[in-house]
């Protein structure tokens, strides 16, 4: 019974790892006969687990999914991997998903090996998530209707805030959610305002019924958070810019996140951002503390300005300087 068990796990190990197997591959891995791999894999049926076998020379088995949640089997290293990632999860802006993280993470702990316990509790007990900003939270019930919607092709009703605090009611085809670390957002089609639009999912409150169904447009663009990303860090903004970095894409993508400007590498050395400000003086001040060299490439008003910057600064550092000197010549004196 023990040998039959164990390679019953084997078996099973072997089904998760691969998309499909032929029955002479089963049972050379597990150095039976092709009728005992039939036997085990029956016995797994009974277990729940959803083998499928088709027939032939090109037959084969492969795990299926089921109508339940049977057991898995995990590595070690899944195993950790898995832990963090619940960890992380308790973390995160998804509203409802904290309490089950810490549900599945304390099933997870109470079977983990005292090996790998050990490792997922140096990992709790050493690391802490960074404070700061967090988004608005935002419900599952939410994002599991909005991503049905987008794979079922079905328009979405919904009131939304602007900014503004004004509400309006919206009818949009779905086609994608993206995500960053603080927000989540929905790009489709507006169809009273015939044109693409991005939304925040905390600012939107689903009102079903929703349908109709909907045939497939051209998409926007082929690189949907590229997307997103210019729209909210360029496109909401009344000031908008081009700027060549004297700098690596790399290195100007570790100061500068994707909610705050799209880089475009142009050769090893420089890269394009382009980005948005409230105002002139902001966009400069945004760009001057990024720390690399720059040349302005639009608008020109944003190089005029910088011109006057550069004159008030200048004049600052000429009268430091001056007083400075004065200073030290004042106290050679004494």
């Amino acid at each position: 019974m023990r040998e039959t068990s164990a390679r019953l796990l084997r078996l099973l190990s072997l089904l998760q790892a691969h998309r499909e197997w032929s029955g002479a591959e089963l049972a050379e891995r597990l150095r039976v006969t092709p009728r005992t791999v039939r036997r085990d894999v029956e016995r797994l049926r009974t277990l729940g687990y959803p083998v499928h076998s088709t027939t032939g020379t090109a037959g084969g088995y492969r795990l299926g999914a089921g109508a339940e949640l049977p057991p898995l089997l995990l590595d070690d290293d899944e195993a950790v991997a898995v832990a963090v990632g619940l960890r992380t999860a308790a973390h995160n802006v998804v509203q409802g998903m904290e309490e089950s993280s810490v549900r599945a993470l304390a099933k997870l702990e109470q079977v983990l090996p005292h090996r790998l316990r050990r490792r997922v509790s140096a990992l709790t007990a050493f690391t802490d998530p960074l404070g700061g900003r967090r988004g608005p939270a935002v419900e599952v019930e939410t994002i599991t209707e909005v991503v049905n919607a987008c794979r079922d092709r079905q328009r979405l009703r919904f009131t939304y805030r602007g900014h503004d605090g004004s509400g309006s009611r919206r009818v949009v085809e779905p086609y994608r959610l993206v995500c960053s670390s603080h927000r989540w957002y929905l790009v489709g089609w507006d169809a009273d305002r015939a044109d693409w639009r991005t939304f925040r999912l905390d600012r939107l409150t689903l009102t079903p019924p929703h349908g109709p169904r909907f045939a497939l447009r051209e998409p926007p663009a082929e690189d949907w958070a590229a997307y997103v990303s210019e729209g909210i860090s360029t496109g909401a903004y009344p000031e908008r810019a081009t700027v060549l970095l004297h700098a690596p894409a790399d290195r100007v993508a570790e100061r500068i996140a994707p909610t705050a400007g799209v880089l475009e590498p142009v050769d090893g050395r420089t890269c394009l951002l382009r980005t948005g400000a409230p105002s002139l003086d902001e966009m400069a001040l945004h760009v001057l503390m990024l720390g690399f060299d720059f040349e302005v490439r639009e608008p020109a008003a944003l190089g005029e300005r910088m011109e006057e910057l550069a004159g008030r600064l200048g004049r600052a550092a000429r009268a430091w300087r001056t007083d400075g000197e004065g200073r030290e010549q004042g106290r050679g004196r004494g």
